[in-house]
């Protein structure tokens, strides 16, 4: 039915904003479940990553307990005072290093730390150098504020990050600042230690500025990559999440620590964009950190662990190539392109999609992170129950012969 009036049309800004892909094959994977018939094989979704671990029990009562008592007024824009310290208590606790409480600000998940530390740190017209592949919604973030996002190819010889020498080729004029991730997704790929020091050496001396997604960094499984950009200097500003090792993905949750200079610039940001965080769900996360509560995240990493320990061979087995095996996270970036003939395709796009038809498996193709790979590689997410990525398994091996 036409309206009997004209609608708005979308801004050019908002029109260049690609869709989120993931999501996409949600959807798709959605429709495809609704009409499956009766007694045929459930979906398995290896596609989303979202831990299968809901928030611990001590978190959800806080979060009950602060709704009884009514305590769910606005707070400061910056966060509950309680909150800042319990996270820098946190750093020093996990990590051996001292972020006062005061360069921490509280966010609206780590979607809105991003968005807010690119509003704090670049202008229209500005570029930003990030790593290919990588999270397509760093890419959107930048974009959406006028910030020209600029991919870097990278591969397994890296670990998937960024060399200084890239950076140091790819820094123009309009060039203000590097963003990456570390643990990664799509990769669950760490940058090592030294190159991290370099890279941040690279930004240095050009004057730009550092941020890097450390929303994995809790489900570091390995010692040598396990540890906080913030050690290596205040200037760095690290963006992290209640979402992934503390289980509160729908909370909307996140936190950003910040060069003590940048704090008002965010708080004024912070002020007229969301006010302030969940008041809710800052008081429930009161509650992560207690010593019982670190003791369920920290079996959960450990099964994370195990679920990469087993995956990452059956994978292989199949015949994917997996060339760099995570070291954090819980996703398995494969090269599929092995298996292209049998499945009948020619890239991942095509390879996702007949997965999903055929044995009702649904991952993401590599098209959502980025296009230097050639459209070969598939993410799979681990955060699903053991028996269920058995079964994935079991059922691509019926499928691929």
């Amino acid at each position: 039915m036409t309206p009997p009036f004209p609608v708005p049309s979308a801004s050019a800004r908002a029109q260049a904003i690609a869709p989120f892909l993931v999501m996409q094959v949600a959807q798709e994977a959605a429709a495809l479940a609704a009409a499956l018939p009766p007694g045929a094989p459930r979906m398995l979704y290896l596609n989303i990553g979202e831990p299968d671990f809901a928030a611990p029990a001590a978190v959800q009562a806080a979060a009950q307990a602060a709704i009884r008592a009514g305590r769910t007024q606005y707070t400061a824009a910056l966060g509950l005072d309680a909150l800042r310290e319990r996270l820098s208590a946190w750093y020093a606790q996990r990590f051996g290093v001292a972020v006062p409480a005061r360069r921490i600000a509280i966010t609206a998940g780590a979607s809105a730390g991003l968005q807010l530390a690119a509003l704090a740190l670049f202008d229209a017209g500005d570029e930003v150098l990030l790593p290919d592949p990588c999270y397509p919604c760093n890419r959107q973030i930048l974009a959406s504020v006028g910030v020209t996002p600029t991919a870097l190819a990278t591969g397994p010889a890296t670990r998937y990050q960024p060399t200084p020498a890239q950076l140091d080729a790819a820094w123009g004029a309009r060039t203000r600042g590097v963003m990456l991730a570390s643990p990664a997704n799509p990769t669950g790929t760490s940058i090592d230690p030294a190159a991290l020091r370099g890279v941040l050496d690279t930004v240095r001396q050009r004057g730009g500025a550092l941020v890097i997604d450390e929303i994995y960094l809790g489900l570091s499984f390995d010692t040598r990559f396990g540890q906080t950009a913030l050690a290596l200097g205040e200037d760095v500003i690290s963006v992290n999440s209640f979402s992934k090792y503390f289980g509160m993905t729908g909370w909307r949750l996140g936190w950003l620590v910040l060069p003590e200079p940048l704090v008002p610039v965010v708080e004024r940001l912070a002020q007229n964009h969301y006010i302030c965080a969940n008041t809710v769900a800052q008081r429930a996360a009161l509650a992560c950190f207690e010593p019982d509560t670190i003791a369920e995240y920290e079996r959960r990493r450990a099964e994370y662990a195990a679920r990469r320990d087993a995956f990452v061979p059956a994978l292989r087995a199949l015949g994917f190539d997996v060339p760099v095996e995570p070291d954090g996270a819980f996703y398995v970036w494969a090269d599929a392109r092995p298996l292209f003939a049998r499945a009948g395709v020619t890239d991942s796009q095509g390879f996702v999609r007949a997965m999903m038809e055929h044995t009702q498996v649904v991952a993401t193709p590599s098209l959502d992170f980025g296009a230097a790979d050639g459209g070969r590689f598939v993410r799979f997410s681990t955060a699903t129950a053991r028996a269920d990525l058995d079964e994935a398994i079991e059922r691509l091996r019926r499928w691929l012969g």
